[in-house]
């Protein structure tokens, strides 16, 4: 899935260009001119120190959060200029071309698996409901959860919530999926059931940007990698390099703290 060619053609030009992004909590600078491209059928993986802006990144992809300052531009729109003030319209189309899966599931404790599901397309996108459901049960059964249809978050693993927040952002037939974390808050013997589905997007060719940890992983489906610290990219690269022999030296100490934590 990774693309060589050196001439951007129409057809490999990308789905998404961020190029300066910024943004601020207060006095605290989150993100400090970030410039990063997604091209159609890529995975990037984000790695790094809690704080150093990864989660950030991904909320103001999804408009979850406004960016301070920089320039986001989907291929065939829209192209938001932060620096200018984005509208809510603008906001709202970026929003569209997007879906996030959150690290703490975020299910609606009230609403079964199915209407989980089918509330995003039937509600936002105003997908007729019976159309809605037809394609929320095929992706519960791509997802082993044929049987929970009918059940209530409480109910479910952590795992199977989570399985379920990953076919809630399917349902919404995004350009680009964004992942947060998404085995963080899982018990251990249940992060292989998420990653087994997470490398199966993958292998179909869904375009996705994911934070994790999970190194294993993320040398087995990025195309590319980008570690962060302190609001900025520190060095990027293909899984095989950057895991092998990364440049900087802040990546090196970040690399042997997590492949060798109690050394």
């Amino acid at each position: 899935m990774s693309r060589g060619d050196d001439a951007l053609t129409p057809v490999d030009a990308p789905l998404l260009r961020v190029t300066g992004l910024q943004k601020s909590f207060g006095s605290n600078r989150v993100l400090d001119g970030v410039d990063l491209e997604v091209r159609r059928g890529e995975v990037l993986v984000l790695i790094g120190p809690s704080g150093s802006g990864k989660t950030t990144v991904l909320r103001c992809l999804n408009g979850l959060e406004t960016p301070d300052a920089g320039v986001a531009s989907f291929d065939g729109g829209p192209t938001i200029d932060f620096g200018r003030k984005a509208s809510k319209a603008d906001l709202g189309a970026m929003r569209d071309r997007s879906a996030m899966v959150f690290q703490h599931h975020n299910l609606f404790p009230h609403l079964t698996v199915l209407q989980n599901v089918i509330e995003g397309p039937v509600q936002a996108h105003g997908v007729p409901k019976a159309e809605a459901i037809v394609r929320a049960e095929a992706l519960l059964a791509r997802v082993g959860l044929t049987e929970k249809r009918d059940a209530y978050p409480s109910e479910l693993s952590g795992g199977q919530q989570q399985r379920v927040g990953i076919v809630r952002a399917l349902a919404l037939q995004p350009d680009l999926l964004l992942f947060d974390e998404p085995t963080s808050a899982l018990d251990p013997e249940l992060v292989g059931e998420v990653l087994k589905v997470l490398r199966g997007l993958a292998d179909e060719g869904w375009t996705m940007v994911i934070v994790t940890h999970e190194l294993g992983f993320a040398r087995e489906v990025a195309d590319e990698v980008l570690f962060f610290d302190e609001g900025v990219i520190v060095e990027r690269g293909a899984p095989e390099v950057l895991f092998t022999a990364p440049e900087k030296e802040r990546t090196r100490r970040f690399l042997d703290r997590l492949l060798r934590p109690l050394d």
